[in-house]
């Protein structure tokens, strides 16, 4: 019997088929942009893999550094990290339901993800 449980970390994005199969899972996809050596996203690194964990049934919880994949960046005009992002999968594309850039408190992104997680 195991002390203790092995926690599920958010998924590093290092290419846009990455994020791609994260969106035909059909499930919200949240990202966090981030670079390393960004303090705030050191700050919010914790509370993104809670975040992985608590909905990994329920959503994708992905980090993408600028470094590794700048066009996704670039795709959604991301200006500064950390940038928060929750889209859901459409039959055209994706939808955008939250965006917040720099520190965000952790019910306030709970929160987000139970109604992306409720509406699809």
């Amino acid at each position: 019997m195991a002390l203790f449980k092995k926690r599920v970390k958010a998924q590093q994005v290092k290419s846009m088929d990455a994020f791609e199969e994260a969106l035909a899972s059909g499930k919200p996809v949240f990202v966090d942009f981030m670079k390393y050596n960004c303090g705030p996203c050191q700050v919010m690194d914790g509370i993104v893999n809670e975040l992985a964990d608590e909905f990994q049934d329920e959503a994708v919880v992905l980090k993408v550094n600028v470094e590794h994949v700048p066009d996704l960046f670039a795709m959604f005009k991301v200006k500064s990290t950390p940038t928060f992002i929750l889209v859901t999968p459409t039959g055209k594309g994706v939808r955008q339901r939250f965006r917040h850039s720099g520190l965000v408190k952790k019910d306030q992104l709970v929160g987000q993800l139970q109604k992306a997680v409720q509406t699809v």
